[in-house]
């Protein structure tokens, strides 16, 4: 019987014990099931997986060279655009490789320490990338309700704020995620039903209360989740508004196409999110491989499809 195991036949009064005393159990090492029920398909799911990694790892690299070699694109549009790229190359990197080596070699194992970082990463990202579309939209109102003043309001120095508001904000409000799952002992499972180590999953696994973690995690996605899409909501509202007072179809034709990629990756990135924030919290009849499917390609589809649509939509990407 394994040290593990045995605390699992531990009575509650003694967990709780265990868990105020100083002395700690050693910390396990975690098991990724991969998508759960679709084993004798796995191997044939990690090719979108994979084609989508590596869309990824192009197109934001190849975002972020012509950004980086055009003086003509150092425009806060631009700038914005390759913070997206950059958090877009990390969010992918942090989920992919370990995804594909379960899937695809069944390097199932993942180290304690090691889970709590990618888990750490992942949310931490996902958050800054939620914040760069807030700013990307604020730079579109500029643009469209305030055009005279683009250049004074949004310059250089604003943009770099703006930038290290979105990393502050995204480190901050994460870090006690790790630093809470440090605190919880598990003694019954350390079997993962996911492809990586995701918050609630890990949360679910621990013997001790768990009450905190899951009403931080709780509070931070809706925050997170809530105040950004408000923010973009209103910043579309005045920009629609302005846009429907400009006289002429063609001019305001030109001026919903300057909005079409954004909009597209922000749709990109909140649909598949929000729906799977739902049925990781109330879709209890919603089956859990498809729960798992969805959390996955959410955090690799839009890093795969940014590039894309500002490639297609913007002239000077694409050019």
């Amino acid at each position: 019987m394994t040290l593990v195991s045995f605390f699992s036949f531990l009575s509650k009064p003694l967990k709780i014990l265990l868990i105020n005393s100083s002395w700690r159990l050693p910390q396990p090492s975690f098991f990724l099931v991969g998508i759960p029920g679709l084993e004798e398909s796995q191997h044939w799911i990690t090719l979108p997986l994979g084609i989508f990694y590596l869309l990824a790892l192009v197109g934001n690299v190849t975002i972020l060279f012509i950004i980086l070699m055009d003086p003509s694109l150092q425009q806060p549009m631009y700038l914005f655009l390759s913070m997206l790229a950059a958090i877009d190359l990390v969010l992918a990197s942090s989920t992919a490789p370990k995804a594909l080596a379960v899937l695809l070699v069944h390097a199932h194992e993942i180290v304690y320490t090691v889970c709590l970082i990618q888990m750490f990463f992942i949310h931490a990202f996902s958050s800054m990338e939620s914040g760069v579309l807030v700013a990307m939209a604020l730079d579109h109102y500029v643009a469209i309700c305030h055009p005279l003043h683009h250049s004074t309001i949004l310059h250089p120095g604003v943009i770099g704020c703006i930038g290290m508001a979105v990393l502050v904000q995204g480190l901050l409000v994460l870090i006690p995620f790790p630093i809470l799952l440090q605190k919880l002992i598990f003694c019954q499972t350390t079997v993962i039903g996911h492809a990586y180590c995701e918050h609630m999953a890990i949360v679910k696994l621990a013997c001790s209360e768990t009450t905190v973690n899951r009403a931080y995690g709780l509070t931070v996605a809706l925050l997170v989740i809530g105040l950004d899409v408000l923010a973009i909501g209103v910043s579309y509202a005045h920009i629609l508004q302005a846009v429907l007072k400009v006289p002429g179809s063609e001019a305001r034709l030109k001026a919903f196409s300057t909005c079409g990629s954004h909009v597209c990756v922000i749709l990109v990135f909140y649909v598949p999110g929000i729906f799977s924030f739902l049925t990781h919290h109330f879709g209890h009849h919603v089956p859990h491989h498809v729960h798992v499917l969805l959390a996955t390609l959410y955090l690799l589809m839009p890093p795969a499809l940014n590039p894309l649509v500002y490639g297609v939509k913007t002239q000077q990407i694409r050019q």
